[in-house]
């Protein structure tokens, strides 16, 4: 990190997460991936090293950091366990709807909490079948007096099963399409709220992502986001492109934690009598993953300065920013088991994990191939004379 592009607050944020990843993650990360079990000792951690509220206002108990702080933590938890690593960002996407459309009372109400580590959120958005596709929800919520009466059923719900708050989007006028969705803050314990279904993943194992049922919800209107039906797909796109640079991070730190192994594992390992490092074709490998790494997260972090500062036209970049780390973090995990031969495709080393957690970086908050139809979408506004 050169120290001269990041303010004293990002460099101290790195070393402290660092420290935290190294001593209070590592050790236990393939335990809770095998047991596929929350992390509540490493949630505890966090709260005491002060950083859950990382991206939240300082009016609101944060430490009013921006997107790029975010990023910074994120990777850190990443290299060392990329389930943490979301476990962590997850709660940025969560409450990054209120932050961008909840009212002072609103976000008076929750975001202390979450900044205090008291309590964690979750962003409901996708269903069954409303994926990329997310305007299609059939998720309802219907006015009753002073109450809003959701039913349908949400999927791929990280973190839900241990957050006190869940950020839902639902129809509340079926007839104006994408602008007839609204969001609500559901609270944990609230009647016709359900957790369900349990996803058995491929990676990031130690995060719960489940299907959340809502049977005759009754939540109160105090907890419609903004006071105002109608805003809610417009605020989750404005989420999506603030938290992407976050997935993007988490993708970074798995590359650059399976680079990291995969240069003391060549360094170590002895064949033909010198190190599998001393062969050229292994450097030429180390020596392009190392530079895709770097590409990538000066491409992040150049996404999150564009969003920290306000600017109005932040999709093509958040987007850019995640595909390209995220295909980067595929291809180096991939050859970093490469690199560690027979071991690689065996527990008994953790660099399969890497693979593992870096595949889903691909497909959530939007998979790949929707983030070229973004920027290309964007490219061609623009060379119709659209904004920049």
């Amino acid at each position: 990190m050169i120290k001269e592009l990041y303010t004293p607050m990002q460099i101290e944020l790195r070393e402290r997460a660092r420290e935290l990843a190294e001593t209070a993650m590592r050790p236990v990360a393939a335990k809770y991936d095998e047991a596929q079990e929350y992390p509540w000792e490493v949630q505890k951690a966090i709260k005491a090293a002060g950083l859950s509220g990382v991206w939240i206002p300082k009016e609101y108990g944060g430490m009013g950091g921006g997107v790029l702080d975010l990023c910074i933590v994120v990777e850190e938890f990443s290299r060392a366990c990329g389930g943490m690593g979301v476990g962590f960002a997850v709660n940025a996407l969560g409450s990054f709807p209120i932050i961008v459309g909840g009212t002072d009372e609103q976000k008076e109400r929750w975001l202390p909490g979450i900044a205090a580590g008291e309590k964690l959120i979750a962003f409901g958005l996708s269903e069954a079948k409303a994926g990329s596709d997310a305007a299609s929800m059939q998720t309802r919520a219907e006015k009753d007096g002073e109450h809003y009466v959701l039913n349908g059923e949400k999927k791929w719900n990280t973190g839900g099963a241990v957050a006190s708050y869940n950020t839902v989007f639902a129809v509340t006028n079926p007839d104006r399409g994408a602008r007839g969705i609204s969001a609500f803050v559901v609270e944990e314990g609230t009647k016709g709220y359900r957790v369900g279904k349990h996803e058995d993943k491929m990676g990031i194992r130690c995060v719960p992502v489940v299907e959340i049922h809502l049977e005759q919800c009754r939540v109160p209107e105090a907890n419609l986001l903004g006071g105002h039906e109608g805003h809610g797909f417009k605020h989750a796109m404005i989420t999506l492109d603030r938290a992407r640079p976050g997935v993007a991070a988490q993708a970074v730190g798995l590359a650059q934690g399976a680079l990291d192994l995969a240069m003391q594992y060549t360094h170590e390992r002895q064949q033909f009598g010198q190190s599998v490092s001393s062969f050229q074709g292994v450097q030429w490998m180390l020596s392009d993953m190392a530079t895709q790494i770097e590409a990538a997260r000066q491409l992040v972090h150049h996404a999150a300065r564009v969003i920290d500062s306000g600017h109005r036209h932040i999709t093509k970049v958040s987007a850019m920013c995640k595909l390209m780390a995220t295909d980067v973090a595929m291809k180096v995990t991939t050859d970093c088991v490469q690199l560690f031969g027979g071991y690689g495709y065996c527990k008994d080393y953790p660099i399969e994990k890497y693979m593992r957690d870096a595949k889903i970086t691909q497909i959530y908050e939007g998979t790949n191939q929707i983030q070229r139809l973004v920027i290309a979408r964007n490219l061609l506004r623009e060379a119709a004379g659209g904004a920049n």
